[in-house]
């Protein structure tokens, strides 16, 4: 769960866009996009899998910046990149874990 501030913080895709031919401005001209490039490697954000943020409460990897899993911020109830209390889950019949 993530609260409406936070879904603007949210991961994008690898390439969200398909790569366009030169434009019609360019003529002859390169667009700069390189051959077999990887975005997930060359991008701003990379993907460190030992440099992660850990959930507070069971101290499990996270896949994206946040605080909490997806599963502790469900059973709680709270957003998981801010643990904004979002959902009163007093009366909700959940496991422990």
């Amino acid at each position: 769960m993530v609260c409406q501030a936070c879904e603007k913080k949210l991961a994008k895709v690898a390439c969200p866009e398909k790569w366009r031919e030169s434009t019609k401005d360019k003529q002859g001209e390169s667009s700069g996009r390189k051959v077999n490039e990887n975005k997930l490697l060359t991008g701003a954000k990379r993907y460190q899998p030992y440099g992660q943020k850990k959930c507070k409460t069971c101290k499990q990897n996270l896949h994206q910046d946040g605080m909490y899993c997806q599963s502790c911020a469900y059973v709680k109830g709270l957003c998981s990149m801010c643990g904004k209390q979002m959902l009163d889950v007093k009366n909700y019949k959940q496991s422990t874990s």
